[in-house]
């Protein structure tokens, strides 16, 4: 069944390919490139940053060369910065350690940091032709729906199920081709919502079609609880200058730049601004409506309060308002500068 389900699926890559940039490259530093950046990324959103990737560090030496600021720069507004930081240590820790030369076995792909089993075996099997199977939240979906598996795919025994079957559909075909075309038909035709299965050449034989459970497979026992946080971020102008610093904390947005910001309670942040200790002399220009900013875990409520005065806390650089172009900063920040105009 297997071999059936990989012979039908093959047959569908063939006609329906995406043309993709890094699709044609054997080159493993590439491939790891575009794998880290699609990592929670949607393709349509990623391939630029891929592209503008590329082509500032074209070789893993030149990203080992690289200052962080200088990647995180290029990742900005891409979100989940800890890929970034990963993918900076692991080309230092490759050119370094391992002489510039990129692992070619499976096992020691895995033990790269910011590589998981889903990445090390994209990489294995288009880098290097290796049969190991792909297996995301694509994959988990179409193979839920096709064989029709109702256990949850949070569940690790579920996981390492479908990836033995994937394991027995991917022999004896070309893993490279056989993972590119999973990966295509789970993005393209089985997606979460809106099916296309009236297109799809495996509907005669899935289950989830047959059984009218498209809707419901594949089933989740995990459901993730978000925090709200509710902050007001102060953009303080002092003649032609404001003031921000580096995040050095580990979290969200850990080598990223910031404004200073108080957080609040959610009873306190439709009051009035709040004061602060060492934001001196400050006249208040304006406070921003609210935005809001999801993550994975957390939904930010912030509002940005626009001031004229200075900064007594020295962990704060003052820099020209001009200049902010220069640093990284987190996409809701960008939005804020946008919105005020602070950038052409």
């Amino acid at each position: 069944m297997p071999q059936q389900f990989s012979k039908k699926l093959l047959s569908w890559y063939r006609d329906n390919t995406r043309p993709l940039p890094w699709k044609e490259d054997r080159d493993p530093y590439k491939i790891w490139i575009s794998e880290i950046i699609l990592q929670q990324t949607r393709v349509e959103q990623g391939t630029p940053y891929y592209l503008r990737f590329i082509e500032a560090f074209p070789d893993l030496e030149s990203l080992a060369r690289a200052t962080e600021d200088q990647v995180l720069k290029l990742w900005e507004g891409l979100g989940y910065y800890s890929r970034a930081r990963n993918l900076h240590f692991t080309a230092k820790y490759i050119n370094d350690e391992l002489n510039g030369v990129f692992p070619n076995e499976h096992e020691e792909i895995l033990k790269l940091k910011g590589v998981g089993p889903y990445t090390a075996a994209a990489i294995a099997s288009f880098a290097y032709g290796l049969s190991h199977p792909v297996v995301d939240g694509n994959v988990l979906r179409l193979v839920s729906r096709y064989f029709g598996i109702e256990e949850s795919i949070d569940s690790a025994t579920t996981k390492k199920n479908i990836t033995e079957l994937m394991q027995q559909a991917i022999r004896a075909t070309d893993p490279a081709i056989f993972n590119q075309a999973i990966m295509d038909k789970g993005a393209l035709i089985c997606t979460p919502k809106k099916t296309k299965c009236e297109q799809c050449i495996l509907a005669k034989s899935c289950y989830a079609f047959a059984n009218d459970k498209v809707a419901t497979l594949p089933k989740r026992s995990k459901k993730i609880k978000k925090t709200k946080r509710y902050i007001f971020y102060y953009f303080v102008q002092n003649e032609d200058s404001t003031y921000i610093r580096r995040r050095e904390h580990k979290g969200i947005w850990q080598g990223l730049y910031e404004l200073p910001f108080i957080e609040v309670a959610e009873n306190e942040f439709n009051k009035d601004i709040p004061t602060t200790d060492y934001i001196l002399d400050h006249d208040t220009i304006e406070c921003s409506d609210v935005y809001r900013h999801l993550l994975s875990h957390q939904t930010l409520h912030i509002k940005f309060i626009h001031a004229q005065g200075k900064i007594s806390d020295e962990s704060y650089s003052k820099v020209q308002i001009d200049k902010l172009d220069k640093y990284a900063f987190p996409k809701v920040l960008l939005s804020y500068f946008k919105d005020i105009s602070r950038f052409a």
